[in-house]
């Protein structure tokens, strides 16, 4: 059938629903964009790439629906590297298109010239670069077939020069892969491990919110009364109000997880790459249990084994494991201390909520001073924790929340919970600033009927507040957006506090911006609140108002109390040997 090239690509992300694509418009692939419309594919032009692509990988983590990142090729591409590695590490399946600079040109060093293939070979699972315009829907077939199988973004790269040719095309078919259920031999090994387990605890990764495995994996655990954590940031991937949750692990997470999966003599660690975060010690405790028996789960083999010696590796589908290893288990299975274990984890959990609902002020290390110093210099504002407790109290049960990398969003990590999964939109392992904003607005493009808030610092936010510049136009839908305000980078400056003698080097930011007044310069709602009363009627008020298409920015006051610092195991304070002295300063001949 003869075509355009660009034909033969729209056809193609139309035969998967491709319906939306994040980024800024370019001359090198507007051949595409300009039929986008008569597809029914959505170009959500951003105030910057980065952004863009974060608001893909929010869009696709809060619907399990693909969508795609594309912009002008060179400096245009070059602005997605971190949104790709942020959806890479997220496990999410999003779309790459990379315009390339024509062939003809390549290798000049012409206008907007790069690399862009070396450039995310390190960010996507798989990556293909057209050779010939026939082979268009081809690779781009494969191309998005391979980023659905490994969950993570796959990159296409069109030299521009493709374009505008026409070509005797037949579009290619999709080839769906059944998931893998696992090998009879380590499912039959793990049943009976979990079988004859005293103490079994149950770890959720993404995994299972990606398989739709929530329902499977609360069957397991139900039959064994097995306390279920979650892995860090994927507070979403158990059911909050189960009886059996036990919360998330690692930084700032639940302490009665931590104590309960201590206990464990085996763990089952269903579709988590158990990454180091998601078991660093928390609150003093060093809660690993070194010598429970862990079975793994995992789609991807190369993540199984790699941070912790495990037991039984499973490569497969958690849903499908889940299911093979409840018909497997024996009859007599979790019978053993059941329900002293039933209680225990009742009684833990009763006592992590009453600690953590007690919890005002953030403590200081031995030597250290910050936080005493922080809450006398504001004795009337917010705390960090005192804020989100105020957010509780007003957020939709409902909600799709983000949050931002930074102090003040960790210290909540221990805070939200949710019914159901892709709820919950953390920033992931890459840990990029500047993501709760733009993930949230993605989400909200997927699904327009559900209250959304994203969370960030005001550091963090910093990254991210040129997107108020384009989001309140008409075609875009409304957001809430809280920004935890208190004039520093706080997690950095938390290091200083420890490590580097208050010496705060590039923490400080400037008091006299505004944020609640760029958004209303931006024609959007800004308001402030300095106290918990008025921080849950602002958010009661911006929910009801996104209903009524009304995007609010609320800044939250709080003081400059901060909380635990993310890497303890990778700090430790330095020690000077040979000095250093201004006056060794030469100056630079020119």
């Amino acid at each position: 059938m003869k075509m355009t090239t660009e034909e033969a690509f729209v056809k193609t992300l139309q035969m998967h629903g491709i319906q939306h694509a994040f980024g800024i418009i370019g001359s090198a692939m507007m051949p595409i964009s300009d039929i986008f419309p008569a597809a029914g594919i959505t170009f959500w032009d951003c105030a910057h790439e980065g952004s863009g692509g974060m608001m893909a990988d929010g869009y696709t983590r809060a619907t399990g629906k693909m969508s795609m990142m594309i912009a002008q090729n060179g400096p245009g591409i070059t602005n997605f590297v971190t949104a790709v590695k942020t959806a890479y590490w997220n496990h999410t399946p999003v779309l790459l298109i990379t315009p390339q600079a024509a062939n003809k040109t390549i290798g000049q060093g012409g206008f907007q010239e790069m690399e862009q293939m070396r450039m995310f070979a390190d960010c996507v699972a798989y990556q293909e670069e057209l050779r010939d315009p026939s082979r268009v829907a081809e690779v781009l077939n494969r191309v998005i077939l391979q980023a659905k199988r490994a969950s993570a973004p796959a990159q296409m790269n069109i030299p521009r020069d493709m374009w505008t040719q026409v070509v005797d095309i037949e579009l290619p078919k999709i080839v769906e892969f059944a998931a893998n259920a696992g090998g009879d031999s380590a499912l039959d090994e793990a049943a009976a491990i979990l079988s004859d387990a005293k103490f079994p605890v149950i770890l959720n990764g993404a995994g299972v919110v990606l398989a739709d495995a929530i329902p499977a994996s609360a069957e397991l655990a139900e039959r064994l009364t097995a306390p279920v954590c979650v892995g860090y940031q994927h507070n979403d991937a158990f059911p909050g109000s189960h009886p059996l949750f036990a919360g998330p692990l690692g930084y700032n997470g639940s302490k009665a997880g931590m104590e309960l999966i201590s206990k464990a003599d085996v763990v089952l660690a269903l579709g988590t790459r158990l990454n180091p975060f998601s078991t660093l010690p928390g609150y003093g405790i060093d809660y690993w249990p070194t010598d429970a028996k862990i079975i793994q789960v995992d789609l991807n083999p190369d993540r199984i084994g790699l941070t912790k010696d495990v037991t039984v590796g499973i490569v497969g589908d958690a849903k499908k494991v889940a299911e093979g290893l409840l018909a497997r288990l024996g009859d007599s299975a979790g019978d053993e201390g059941r329900e002293d274990r039933k209680n225990l984890i009742a009684t833990t959990k009763s006592a992590w909520a009453q600690e953590l609902s007690s919890l005002t002020h953030e403590n200081d290390d031995p030597g250290t001073t910050w936080n005493e110093r922080a809450r006398a210099a504001k004795p009337d504002w917010m705390s960090p924790r005192m804020a989100w407790r105020a957010i509780q109290q007003a957020l939709p049960t409902e909600a799709i929340i983000s949050s931002d990398i930074g102090n003040n969003c960790a210290i909540g990590n221990a805070y939200p919970s949710f019914e159901e999964g892709r709820k919950y939109l953390a920033p992931g392992l890459f840990g990029p600033c500047g993501y709760g904003l733009p993930a949230v607005i993605g989400a909200k493009i997927g699904c327009p009927d559900v209250p959304v808030v994203g969370f960030s610092g005001d550091g963090a936010f910093g990254i991210a507040v040129n997107e108020l510049t384009a989001i309140g136009r008409e075609e875009w839908p409304a957001v809430t957006q809280i920004v935890f305000r208190n004039y520093q980078w706080g997690a950095e400056k938390r290091n200083s506090t420890l490590w580097f003698d208050d010496n705060f080097v590039g923490t400080e930011l400037d008091q006299q911006v505004s944020y609640a007044g760029i958004a209303q310069a931006c024609g959007l709602k800004g308001v402030q609140a300095r106290t918990q009363d008025e921080l849950t009627a602002a958010l009661n008020q911006a929910i009801e108002d996104q209903k009524n298409g009304i995007t609010t920015l609320i800044e939250a006051m709080i003081n400059q109390e901060l909380g635990d610092p993310f890497r303890r195991d990778a700090m430790k304070k330095p020690v000077r040997v040979a000095g250093i002295d201004a006056a060794d300063m030469a100056d630079q001949q020119v």
